[in-house]
């Protein structure tokens, strides 16, 4: 991956931030044979929307040039637009390369869209059987993969009662809406990509989720799907702008990234 190793040091911590000590920045994964999986690695990903563009030649040129691992789309909903998806575990490389190739031609002649910026890192559970795979490579694994052409990109805000439920039943709907799309991700319809972006994202919306695949229509017939799960039809408090993107071009995806 294009990125720069992470500069800040994090100690782990027994202790979630509630009560006395140091909070818990790192991330946790499911023990592996007794010992416990623990990471301050994670992967950030922002995308950034134009429209005005009436040459998508020159903008893939660009990315492809910039050596960022991302993807270029084509704006579904506007024929003049299209989207720049950019990754990587530092998060200075946003205000660096990336604003650096965002700010020059040809993306200088285009019409930012900010309003479908989305910016978001990726994060445990606590279930993950292989913590670094999750937090470092997936995402690049399923949004680079060249049979994946289609995406659907969105923001969601959960209500405050959500986080005043107890955490067993808070599980309990988590796994109803995973179980669904695990459902699409084991046929070859979807993968997902969650991403947290509490206090990174300008309307306070705290995920930005990314349904991938090969075809559009089960991906909206999966957003259609949570519709009825109870975290969406009880809990969701806002969900959009969506960004219904076609793709143009995806860097390679990076060596150590392995198929599913």
């Amino acid at each position: 991956m294009n990125q720069h190793a992470p500069t800040e040091s994090l100690r782990a911590s027994t202790d979630p931030g509630h009560g006395s000590g140091a909070p818990d920045l790192c991330e946790h994964g499911a023990p592996v044979r007794g010992q416990p999986q623990i990471s301050n690695r994670r992967l950030f990903v922002q995308l950034h929307v134009f429209t005005g563009c009436l040459d998508t030649t020159a903008v893939v040129g660009a990315v492809r040039r910039s050596g960022l691992d991302g993807a270029v789309y084509v704006n579904l909903n506007d024929p003049r637009g299209v989207g720049v998806l950019v990754m990587s575990e530092e998060p200075s490389v946003f205000a660096t390369e990336a604003r650096e190739l965002l700010v020059r031609s040809p993306f200088s002649e285009l019409t930012p869209l900010p309003d479908f910026t989305m910016l978001g890192r990726t994060y445990a559970s606590g279930r993950e059987a292989d913590l670094e795979d999750f937090l470092l490579r997936k995402v690049p694994r399923n949004v680079l993969r060249p049979t994946n052409t289609w995406a659907v990109w969105y923001p969601l805000r959960r209500t405050g009662a959500f986080n005043k439920l107890p955490r067993a039943e808070q599980g309990k709907i988590l796994m109803e809406h995973g179980m669904l799309g695990r459902r699409y991700g084991e046929a070859g319809y979807a993968a997902d990509v969650r991403l947290e972006c509490h206090g990174l994202d300008r309307d306070d919306n705290e995920f930005v989720i990314g349904l991938i695949g090969s075809e559009l229509v089960p991906l909206s017939k999966l957003v259609k799907d949570m519709r009825s799960t109870r975290q969406t039809s009880e809990f969701i408090q806002a969900m959009g702008p969506f960004f219904v993107g076609r793709v143009l071009f995806q860097s390679p995806i990076p060596g150590d990234a392995h198929s599913d």
